[in-house]
């Protein structure tokens, strides 16, 4: 089982996390909802497309021109308690690493704080405990936050996924964050060439197998791009195909731009898998 804040998943439930990115500089849609207003709309549209989780995000991952601690809290903690009063049973996440913005988020309402740079600050898990607030524990390659890979190498990517994501994990849940709200994310593109991501990908059936829900983060990434040569706005078959693949291996929670299409996706894994009945069944029986 699964809890994130007031809601509860079952083992074999996908669950859609949207992306709501309040920069002016995102990769993908370029501060489009960097404005209160957009960005409310992407809310509200998003959960009526079938996300259950809204990821805002204050800082972009690649580089670019510093964002300080407090500039990040001012693009989330009030935006935070806005989508806390309008929508109060969404769960509501928020990428971050740093401790002070995390425990102003908290503060404010978030229910899981998504650590994406792989517990740089250690302090992150700390407030997450401090709040019950839930933790994703992400496989970052030692890389520091807004860097890119270079030349990075590995004896066995997924070993080292695993021991650092099972690490952290594990040191969340003894500091005390509540073990059914702990997740751990392979880290797509984070400290990762591309053939690291593909092999992430397709072993993920490994990380899953430890008993610790998976989140996957795919949507629009360059691994996508580069293994089919597509820029950033010509992504999303590859990222849709990527993501069924993980559906069926095994992961719960997909971290997206594309709700719906993602939804339908997840869902049709999970009826041919055996875990969800069709929404209609006809066929042959009129």
């Amino acid at each position: 089982m699964l809890r994130l804040g007031r809601r509860e998943f079952g083992a074999h439930e996908p669950v859609i996390m949207a992306i709501v990115n309040r920069t002016p500089d995102s990769f993908y849609d370029r501060g489009a909802t960097f404005r209160d207003e957009p960005a409310l709309a992407r809310v509200e549209q998003a959960v009526a497309e079938g996300a259950a989780i809204i990821d805002i995000g204050g800082v972009k991952a690649g580089p670019g021109e510093e964002v300080t601690a407090e500039e990040e809290a001012r693009r989330t903690v009030g935006f935070v308690a806005e989508v806390r009063r309008r929508f109060p049973d969404v769960v509501i996440s928020v990428d971050t690493w740093r401790a002070d913005v995390g425990e102003a988020v908290c503060e404010a309402g978030a229910d899981l704080l998504n650590d994406a740079w792989g517990g740089v600050d250690p302090r992150l898990a700390e407030v997450a405990a401090r709040y019950r607030a839930g933790l994703v524990c992400t496989h970052a390659g030692g890389a520091r936050p807004r860097t890119r890979p270079h030349r990075v190498a590995y004896d066995d990517v997924m070993a080292d996924i695993l021991r650092v994501t099972v690490g952290l994990a594990e040191r969340a849940v003894a500091l005390g964050v509540p073990r059914e709200s702990v997740l751990i994310d392979p880290g797509h593109d984070f400290g990762k060439n591309t053939r690291h991501s593909l092999e992430a990908t397709r072993r993920l059936g490994e990380m899953v197998a430890t008993g610790w829900p998976v989140l996957v983060s795919l949507s629009n990434k360059d691994f996508v791009g580069e293994t089919l040569d597509r820029p950033v706005k010509e992504r999303v078959v590859g990222t849709l195909a990527t993501t069924a693949v993980s559906a069926w291996l095994g992961a719960q929670v997909y971290r997206v731009h594309e709700v719906a299409e993602t939804r339908q996706v997840v869902d049709m894994v999970a009826a041919i898998a055996g875990h969800r009945g069709p929404a209609v069944a006809r066929r042959g029986l009129a």
